[in-house]
């Protein structure tokens, strides 16, 4: 080839393109020449020397730690029986000694694997300069400083290997200091590890070559290891240091936990019969923000987009479930609970808890475990002949004496035993509740529709006649293809645009904005196709009825003995809205949400009561806090940022607007939309209703780590992600306490969509069940340790 060296600028002498423009005041070195070589440009000194650009990134690595992540000890002590030690070793040139190495660790356990390809993976590609592409290195710098000093008497080089079958270390102690590179002028130690390329998170490379660097990072035990007589010394001092070390910083963390870490414990160890005194407290802790929940609302642009796209979700998201439920009490109660009760007791229990709540970012809805209430309240009703207004108050009543006995004398303290391991098991029931529910009415429209005996050929046309005429069935088969495509159409649109912030479309601002009205859009969206486009097939929708809203209770009518036995059910009813209650408050409050305001369990569980009283009264439907509207909620006013630990990208939330304005705003638009009852809200199919429930059901999946665990039966090792319990926790303990947890919830499940009606009445004392199963039964099976890393409060 040809080289031609042109002034002002580079030309291909093969093609003639001119490449760039050079001036008189370019900083090249007087003496140098530009020559195009294999597609590449190079820059030659006179003297021969070729200038070669290099990539380099300096990334902290934490230190192993020994008590806590079970990986290292287990590491230490499987590969020091199978390492390839070298001691006193003569040879000083690097690549003769990774060479020397990888023979010892391949040639004889590893023949797929050749020398040549491990080095390629070493050294950087470039053959002229032999330098490691991934190490690790002891750094010094003081307490401040922007300058630091490698530790260079030792290093620790790692690579992927494709070909590798198992995972091999050597380390070398070399018997005279060498030079290999700019930061390792003096080395005496060299450690190599290699690993598969698909390999679990703790198992890589990296995680390996943390773990001996740690214990190499200690200048007084490296001593002892370059003084070592014999290979068993050697190994027998890394065992040791092994021990030592993670005994060292167990007492250091215990000494962290109990001088320096602050936490957010509001538990009130010496007033055990102190009458109120937890709701006082939390009115205390509240009244000094009570003003800013409503300021911080508009404390910038951002808030207030965030107050405005929160609230329509809130909005689609409480009504839509408000008519659901409206619908299935309007037929459990034939019509004495409808759609508009509902809608109004939403709009009066949501604007007075928000008002009057500690906690306001608390969403308090009916669910299907109130509406089964109701219809047990219903059918004794029907069967002894009662008034179901006045049955329904009396045991809303009794129901809110005990709620205002428990808020009173600070029962709600023992919701220090509810770990997260109670509240994901909580959490995925209800997944699985609006789940089991969207796929109920699935089966119903398909037996009205598909499966009508109209659409069966072999039915004659009398008796066809005779079914349709009493009936009212008719074979329309569309309808119920309809009906699916409609509901998963607004389960992916809305899971489309809820994820639209993890593509690479438009701009950030956008992206989020497009996510922040996700639910909203898919149901506007998805209603029109259903009502404008297929307006020529028979969809369903739910009915309302003109019947009085308000209906005052007369209690006169019952009899003694029934108020006192309606207590019963007032008792069991009290369970179950303390613990959703509760557990929906320690999920809003959870650490991870860095709320800075405070907690208020036991005003929060005062005020739901004296709202039930008065919605009982009324003869509106019951409400308490619940998921996952109440964390979404949360999740709706917080900033997230994105964090990559190793390829796994996961948020976390940075912090959240603590306001009370969208609940408000929200619920006033409920209360309105009663005059959109004739038309525009008749016109969102049931199909759009379930979709809605899939789309909690799936978004409440975000960050329950049970559900996590759950998929980690699914997935190949290498896949894992390095999280901190796969960090401290053996492999088959993680799945022991998942087994444990999905035991739980299977057992939830049974007596929660039990056949029996009144074997549901349990199903309230099975939640508080679950707190003596988490610190009782469950640390039979697995050790304490264990447990605080699966079951604490970690990102």
């Amino acid at each position: 080839m040809s080289i031609r060296r042109v002034r002002g600028s580079f030309r291909d002498p093969s093609s003639g393109r001119r490449f760039g423009n050079v001036d008189a005041t370019s900083r090249f070195p007087r003496h140098s020449t530009w020559i195009y070589r294999n597609e590449e440009w190079h820059l030659l000194y006179d003297d021969g020397e070729e200038v070669t650009l290099m990539y380099s990134k300096h990334e902290k690595v934490q230190m192993k730690d020994f008590s806590a992540e079970i990986r290292a000890t287990l590491d230490i002590a499987h590969f020091l029986n199978q390492a390839v030690l070298l001691m006193d070793l003569t040879e000083t040139n690097l690549e003769c000694v990774v060479e020397l190495m990888l023979h010892k660790m391949l040639d004889s356990e590893e023949p797929q694997c050749t020398v040549s390809e491990a080095k390629s993976l070493l050294f950087t590609s470039d053959s002229a300069l032999h330098l490691m592409s991934r190490t690790i290195q002891g750094a010094c710098s003081a307490e401040g400083g922007t300058n630091f000093d490698y530790d260079q008497s030792w290093i620790c080089a790692l690579c992927n290997l494709p070909t590798l079958q198992r995972r091999r270390v050597a380390i070398t102690r070399l018997k005279h200091p060498a030079n290999f590179g700019r930061t390792s002028h003096e080395v005496k130690l060299f450690v190599l590890v290699i690993c598969p390329s698909k390999e679990k998170g703790t198992k890589n490379a990296m995680e390996m070559g943390r773990t001996f660097s740690t214990i190499l990072a200690d200048i007084d035990f490296r001593q002892k290891l370059i003084e070592a007589h014999s290979e068993e010394e050697f190994k027998q001092l890394i065992l040791n240091q092994t021990h030592q070390l993670a005994d060292e910083q167990s007492e250091a963390e215990k000494r962290y936990t109990d001088n320096n870490c602050v936490t957010q414990d509001y538990e009130y160890e010496e007033r055990l019969c102190q009458f109120g005194r937890g709701i006082q407290d939390d009115v205390l802790r509240r009244i000094p923000h009570y003003i800013s929940d409503y300021r911080d609302g508009f404390m910038d642009t951002r808030t207030i987009h965030k107050i405005i796209s929160t609230t329509m979700f809130l909005y689609f998201a409480c009504i839509l479930p408000a008519i659901a439920f409206g619908v299935l009490n309007d037929h459990n109660t034939e019509g004495k609970i409808d759609v508009k009760k509902v809608i109004a007791g939403q709009t009066i229990g949501g604007i007075f808890y928000v008002v009057f709540s500690g906690q306001p970012l608390l969403i308090l809805l009916t669910t299907a475990p109130l509406a089964l209430y109701i219809k047990i309240i219903h059918i004794i009703c029907e069967d002894f002949d009662l008034d179901f207004f006045a049955m329904y108050c009396c045991v809303g009543l009794w129901n809110s004496l005990f709620l205002v006995t428990y808020a009173l004398f600070d029962v709600s303290r023992i919701m220090h035993w509810s770990t997260r391991s109670t509240e994901e098991i909580f959490a995925l029931f209800i997944s699985i509740a609006f789940c089991v529910d969207a796929s109920r009415d699935t089966i119903k429209n398909f037996k009205e529709y598909y499966y009508s005996p109209a659409c069966k050929g072999n039915v004659s046309t009398e008796r066809f006649n005779t079914t349709a005429s009493t009936l009212s069935m008719s074979c329309s088969r569309e309808s119920s293809i309809l009906f699916l495509l409609l509901m998963l159409g607004t389960l992916w649109l809305s899971v489309s645009i809820y994820n639209f912030n993890k593509t690479p479309y438009l701009q950030a601002s956008k992206r989020e904005a497009l996510a922040d009205y996700s639910l909203p859009m898919a149901v506007i969206t998805v209603s029109f196709i259903g009502s404008y486009f297929f307006s020529d097939v028979e969809l369903e929708r739910f009915q309302y009825s003109e019947r009085p809203v308000f209906n005052i209770s007369q209690l006169q009518t019952l009899s003694a003995k029934t108020i006192f036995g309606s207590g019963v059910l007032g008792f069991s009813l009290s369970v179950l809205f303390f613990m959703d209650q509760n557990i929906t408050s320690a999920m809003v409050n959870n650490p991870c949400n860095k709320l800075k305001k405070g907690p208020a369990y036991h005003l929060d569980l005062f005020v739901v009561a004296i709202l039930n009283a008065a919605l009982s009264i009324f003869g509106l439907p019951w409400m308490h806090a619940t998921l996952p509207h109440s964390p979404l909620h949360v999740r709706g006013l917080a900033d997230v940022e994105e964090r990559v630990d190793q390829g796994h990208v996961y948020e976390i939330i940075v912090k959240v607007r603590e306001t009370r304005l969208t609940g408000l705003f929200s619920h006033i638009l409920i209360g309105l939309s009663v005059f959109l009852l004739p038309y525009p809200l008749a016109y969102i199919p049931t199909a759009v209703l379930d979709g809605l429930f899939l789309y909690m059901a799936v978004t409440a999946l975000n960050g329950n780590q049970m559900f996590d665990r759950i998929t980690l039966l699914f997935m190949e090792q290498a896949a894992y992600p390095p999280n901190h319990y796969i960090r401290r926790v053996p492999q088959r303990k993680i799945h022991a306490f998942t087994a444990c947890q999905v035991f739980q919830l299977i057992v939830m499940c049974v007596f929660g969509y039990a056949p029996l009606v009144y074997l549901k009445m349990i199903f309230p004392f099975i939640i508080l069940f679950l707190l003596p199963v988490r610190h009782r039964l469950v640390p039979m099976f697995i050790e304490d340790k264990y447990l605080e890393a699966l079951d604490g409060e970690h990102q």
